[in-house]
């Protein structure tokens, strides 16, 4: 117990637990501690070295203090340049895919394995005066190269660059694109979502290559003297004056070195979890705003409806209609239309096509085409962030570095509306959706409801003309589904557009939807009002989310012959020899402890395998050797008088004029 005790204990209040530690064993120890050792020992000779009373002096000297001013010109002009070509070659390599990728890679990664003498070589066959471009430069624009400064500039640039590329190749690689696919369907330019998303998201990425960069740069020494020389004030960079020193004054070279060093282990000490892996202690956000009813903090509408405003400000809607046409074709092959103001559900199982759909009418995927016309205009053609077509996706793809308002005003300020309009419409939106009081808040500071209500906002402020929405509730629990579906259907009824939202939530599809779309392989199952489904659901996925069973046949002359095996009687049926599902609602389903007598016409043994709560009343899945598996809805007292458990032996019956029989 004393030993549990040291490695536990309490910090602020929070229980902390130590890492508990590891012997090593002797064989990889030994190895690590050599390397260690190799790796230490030539830095604590420059610091046993050096001879800490003329430090000053060595560093003062007018060559040195020369050599380091064209050293900090140098390295901060490689810097300029390897964030102009570095940023856009990371992007490209991160982002697009193209014939010989593997080969660009390999190019950018070669100045990190080339000796820099032979770096040097190649740059003098290339930019020097005989080289292949050096004489165009020479002859056209008057430009020399070698044994220039502006050579040394290069010279550090090639070494130097592939630093930068890798860092932010990688931070860019890390980062999800649903936030720039998000951006562009608010109406942001391409390089409107690079500058204001996507860059600000990699920042510690780029940081910490350009931090290399430069450090790599102010280092350089083997391509600077092959290509641009050893010039005092010209390209004499402080790497080179070491060189010269170590041959008169060996105590200067050692304090310049140790200059250097110590300018190299700053950048290192700075960076480290960024680059090296180590991890680096962030600050905690503050806990999320727990959720409020939307009668609480900011008002969202009185008891006749009337929108509350913000400074005078109502959030604005655009008077438009906009009927909606659209045919997809590939993986998806169907045809959508529907008028101004309708909802259409769009359900079915894992790789139906339901998520396909909403990027091909976001034309964000080469999957599936939509020739998509929104009210009289055919935005067939025009890229995302000019469809006017906002989407929401599951979680909300809310911008981490930007606060709630400047999100939800993110889409007016792409449409080029003023910033001070943008905001005003913003907090009405905000206030509209009952979030105005956390206007000023990132969204790690909201919980799964609040940021819902502001994605939400952002994409309605952002006046489209389509709106899609990526199962927008999923992520959320019960109570806060219930709240944000109120919320959500609220304010769909006064949108002029039509707005497809995907689900697999059967509360959601009904209470919800004007229509609902049942998707199978891509293709349209059923499309019809929700009342329609939930009364003749053409999809065995359907009815079982509706929590119906779904027995999938063939009809014959008294019933259904089951797929699975076994008949079905039914009251009314279909013509002999048709496809047909057998619905059967859970409360039709009677459980008996033995053969029950009487009137049912189907009957089945079988094995209670699961029972779970729902609301007041309890499910019970029986599996039968004779009939696919059953679920019956019961009461808690009927199963307990039954004395119902998993692995109980049941009888299950239906009466025939408790089935639906639904043409396929």
């Amino acid at each position: 117990m004393s030993r549990l005790r040291s490695r536990t204990g309490t910090r602020s209040g929070i229980r902390v637990r130590t890492r508990a530690r590891t012997r090593p064993p002797l064989a990889l120890a030994l190895p690590a501690l050599l390397a260690i050792a190799f790796l230490l020992l030539p830095l604590v000779g420059i610091l046993a070295r050096t001879q800490w009373g003329e430090l000053g002096d060595h560093l003062t000297s007018p060559g040195v203090v020369e050599a380091l001013r064209l050293s900090l010109l140098v390295s901060l002009w490689a810097l300029l340049l390897s964030l102009l070509l570095g940023v856009p070659l990371a992007w490209l390599l991160a982002r697009v895919e193209f014939k010989g990728k593997a080969l660009v890679r390999s190019l950018v990664l070669l100045p990190m394995v080339l000796p820099p003498t032979v770096g040097g070589v190649a740059l003098l066959l290339g930019f020097g005066r005989r080289g292949l471009l050096g004489p165009w430069l020479e002859g056209t624009f008057g430009v020399t190269l070698p044994f220039h400064t502006s050579g040394a500039v290069v010279a550090a640039t090639f070494v130097a660059m592939p630093f930068l590329v890798i860092s932010l190749e990688g931070a860019l690689g890390g980062l999800r694109q649903r936030y720039e696919e998000t951006a562009a369907s608010l109406g942001a330019s391409p390089v409107r979502v690079f500058f204001t998303v996507t860059l600000p998201m990699v920042a510690p990425g780029l940081i910490a290559g350009a931090a290399l960069t430069w450090a790599r740069a102010l280092g350089e020494f083997g391509a600077t003297i092959t290509f641009a020389g050893n010039l005092p004030g010209t390209t004499q960079t402080l790497p080179l004056q070491v060189y010269l020193l170590l041959q008169d004054e060996p105590e200067a070279a050692t304090s310049v070195s140790l200059l250097l060093l110590a300018i190299a282990m700053g950048v290192l000490i700075a960076l480290r979890g960024r680059w090296t892996g180590t991890p680096v202690a962030r600050e905690a956000a503050p806990a999320p705003v727990p959720e409020e009813p939307l009668t609480e903090g900011a008002a969202t509408s009185d008891s006749t409806g009337t929108t509350t405003e913000v400074d005078g400000v109502a959030p604005p809607h655009d008077s438009g209609r906009w009927p909606l046409h659209a045919t997809v074709t590939g993986f998806n092959e169907l045809t959508l239309d529907a008028e101004p103001g309708t909802t259409i559900a769009v359900v079915g199982e894992n790789g139906a096509g339901k998520t396909t759909l909403l990027r091909a009418l976001l034309g964000l995927t080469p999957r599936a085409h939509a020739d998509l016309r929104l009210g009289d205009t055919d935005v067939t053609a025009l890229p995302p962030h000019e469809r006017q077509v906002a989407w929401v996706p599951q979680d909300g793809a809310l911008f981490p570095h930007l606060t709630a308002v400047a999100n939800t005003a993110y889409g007016l300020r792409a449409r080029g509306v003023p910033r001070a309009q943008a905001r005003r419409e913003a907090l009405a939106w905000l206030d509209r959706l009952g979030v105005l009081h956390l206007a000023d808040r990132r969204p790690a500071q909201l919980s799964g409801g609040q940021a819902q209500r502001v994605a939400l906002a952002r994409a309605l402020a952002a006046r489209p003309r389509l709106l899609l929405l990526d199962e927008p509730l999923a992520a959320l629990d019960q109570t806060t589904r219930a709240r944000v579906r109120h919320t959500l259907r609220t304010h769909l009824a006064g949108f002029g557009g039509v707005c497809l939202i995907v689900t697999h939530d059967p509360v959601e599809a009904v209470s919800l939807a004007d229509r609902v779309l049942v998707l199978a392989d891509g293709r349209a199952l059923q499309d019809a009002p929700p009342a329609e489904v939930t009364r003749h659901p053409r999809s065995p996925w359907v009815a079982r989310m509706l929590g119906r069973n779904a027995w999938p046949g063939t009809a014959s002359a008294d019933g259904l012959t089951l797929a699975a095996g076994g008949r079905l009687v039914v009251a009314e049926t279909l013509p002999e020899g048709a496809k047909a599902l057998a619905i059967i609602a859970p409360e039709a389903v009677s459980v008996h402890t033995a053969r029950p007598g009487g009137s049912p016409r189907n009957v089945w043994p079988g094995t209670v395998r699961e029972i779970t709560a729902v609301g007041s009343r309890l499910r019970v899945l029986v599996a039968s050797d004779t009939a696919p598996d059953l679920v019956a809805e019961i009461t808690p007292d009927a199963a307990a008088e039954l004395g119902l458990v998993d692995g109980v032996a049941v009888w299950t019956s239906v009466k025939a004029t408790e089935v639906t029989l639904v043409g396929l």
